[in-house]
């Protein structure tokens, strides 16, 4: 196995099924995530990740904790494409002379990857939130009568008008109603909302998340010429990925603020990602920056593990070798 030297489309169907596998096992536990961030003190629906997703099911079934899975699959292989094909891209320039990569240079090739992939990955996620928060703020409203499990469907909540408040009840949109809706009023930058904070993300991320993966895998090699077994890759995989996850965490929260366009009764909006930091700290405290860590660690983890996995096997190796055209 030869991973570094595999072709970019061979890894690029790996980062595919990777992300496809992963997104379906992890969903939930992310939906649950994007809940908890924007939780407010005071009204606070759910109590930690366990209870977010019993409520969740019992209230809006088990594809409820589903929504906004669907924009997820369809963008994550775009979105993981372009990462890895952006890091090969600068790790062949960055060590174009000598022999190796410094961890500067890897770090840089991971900040370079982070940068090209947010142009996927910001209106992906700014689109799956809606989706995912449309849970919460419908249970809100429905707080004061009570918590009955009664069906959602009736009180699926998206406001139209977005600065309208949670008024009006409209049977649950799509992302491409919202996507829409968006472009119609706000034009593209409406998607990109969260664009800074999504790059302060995904850029310290990255520079995390590759130097630290390689060096771990490093560790399980037998020898310089054999590569580590496949399970030590997964679990550098998780270990690198839930390290990183938890490192960035702040940057999400506000991220998951600045990216909600309905907020519920009595929560403020931000105007960007300062005023956004600044506001959370004199509300909430320092505390709210680690909201949904655990459940960040818990979805990344798996994610790159998956990954690397995928990389190891060489399944997309093993598709191109199939087809016609080599």
């Amino acid at each position: 196995h030869f991973n570094s030297h595999s072709g970019l489309p061979a890894k690029l169907i790996n980062g595919g099924i990777a992300g496809i596998v992963g997104v379906t096992c992890v969903f939930p536990i992310d939906l649950v995530k994007t809940r908890l961030q924007n939780q407010r003190q005071g009204q606070q629906i759910y109590k930690n990740m366990m209870d977010c997703l019993v409520k969740t099911v019992r209230s809006e079934g088990y594809f409820g904790m589903y929504r906004g899975a669907a924009v997820n699959l369809t963008l994550v292989t775009p979105e993981k494409a372009i990462k890895l094909a952006a890091n090969d891209f600068f790790r062949q320039h960055l060590s174009k002379n000598e022999k190796g990569l410094t961890v500067f240079k890897e770090m840089l090739a991971g900040c370079g990857a982070g940068m090209c992939q947010v142009v996927i990955t910001t209106p992906m996620e700014m689109l799956k939130i809606q989706l995912q928060d449309a849970g919460r703020l419908a249970a809100q409203q429905r707080k004061p009568a009570s918590m009955s499990p009664t069906k959602l469907a009736a009180t699926r909540v998206l406001s139209r008008s977005y600065n309208a408040g949670p008024s009006t009840a409209t049977s649950a949109l799509s992302a491409t109603q919202i996507a829409r809706e968006l472009l119609r009023t706000q034009g593209i930058p409406g998607l990109y909302k969260g664009l800074w904070a999504t790059l302060m993300r995904d850029v310290p991320f990255s520079m995390v998340y590759f130097p630290l993966f390689a060096h771990l895998n490093q560790l399980g090699q037998p020898s310089q010429d054999e590569s580590a077994p496949f399970y030590w890759a997964f679990f550098s995989g998780c270990l690198a990925g839930s390290t990183a996850a938890v490192a960035v965490n702040p940057c999400d929260v506000v991220k998951t603020r600045l990216q909600s366009l309905n907020k519920g009764a009595s929560e403020e909006s931000y105007n960007g990602v300062v005023d956004c930091v600044s506001k959370i700290m004199r509300k909430e405290g320092p505390s709210a920056f680690l909201k949904g860590a655990g459940c960040r660690a818990l979805v990344i983890a798996p994610l790159f593990g998956i990954a690397q996995v995928m990389y190891f096997i060489g399944i997309g190796e093993f598709i191109l070798d199939l087809s016609p055209f080599n």
